[in-house]
């Protein structure tokens, strides 16, 4: 899908740190980053570095110390209260109690949309990832990708333009994770949401990306950012193609050379 010129998210200078009774914890450290609308990114790097906390001041979630950033031209603040973007979770975080089709309902029933809305909107996202004959379960009818295909629908039922996935296949088995990936590509083809992914995966992210931000160990800092020669069109057996191989080792490499960094 083609990535268009206008910047959905722009990071100039941010910092963020955390004061803990032991001592200051410096998370992110001089992030300069622009996501243009239509960009699949990934952020990868090593447990601690940032990725999610990135994620978090994306949607208001974290308040960074220093530098700027904007959502859609306005503060993440503003963002998060037009309802901007969708969140996907590690875990799908599904209600028990609530049947699929209500996970999918609750947060457009907050937001106040009639009961039909509703429905015509959780039956037309769930139709999406493909889960249709399903609204009626329980979440512990289904299986832990259903379970996070569910919890995309979610997201997405508000039609939000961007949609941050907090490393959301990380627990299923390396087939579901393959079958989700494949998924995700399909979707975001079909929407052209903009889509900002934590992983921990270098395939994933080499498979899934248009770009690929790699950070340091904490502080996090953005040692390079790839772009994907890939084309859109991406079966799985393209992660044994010498460009697909190529793109892995620089990730690789940015990872090692982030080690090296002095704070």
């Amino acid at each position: 899908m083609p990535v268009g010129d206008r910047a959905v998210i722009e990071v100039r200078g941010l910092n963020l740190v955390f004061q803990t009774a032991d001592a200051p914890v410096h998370a992110l450290k001089d992030i300069d980053l622009t996501v243009k609308a239509g960009d699949f990114i990934s952020f990868i790097g090593p447990s601690g570095c940032g990725k999610t906390t990135f994620l978090r001041v994306i949607a208001d979630l974290e308040q960074p110390t220093a530098g700027t950033i904007t959502v859609n031209g306005v503060s993440p603040r503003q963002a998060r209260l037009k309802r901007a973007y969708g969140y996907v979770f590690q875990a799908a975080g599904l209600y028990p109690w609530r049947s699929i089709a209500g996970n999918v309902r609750l947060p457009l029933e907050i937001m106040g949309y009639s009961r039909a809305e509703c429905d015509e909107r959780a039956a037309r996202t769930l139709e999406l990832v493909g889960l249709s004959g399903f609204e009626g379960k329980f979440p512990w009818q289904l299986s832990g990708g259903m379970q996070q295909r569910a919890s995309i629908a979610r997201a997405l039922a508000f039609d939000a333009d961007l949609l941050l996935m907090d490393e959301p296949f990380g627990a299923l088995d390396e087939i579901s994770r393959d079958h989700l990936n494949e998924q995700l590509l399909a979707l975001w083809a079909k929407t052209g949401k903009t889509v900002c992914f934590v992983t921990h995966s270098i395939p994933e992210a080499v498979y899934l990306s248009t770009r690929i931000v790699v950070m340091s160990p904490r502080p996090g800092r953005v040692i390079d950012v790839i772009d994907s020669p890939l084309p859109a069109e991406r079966p799985l057996d393209i992660r044994e193609s010498p460009e697909f191989l190529e793109i892995a080792a620089r990730v690789r490499e940015g990872l090692r050379a982030g080690h090296s960094y002095d704070d």
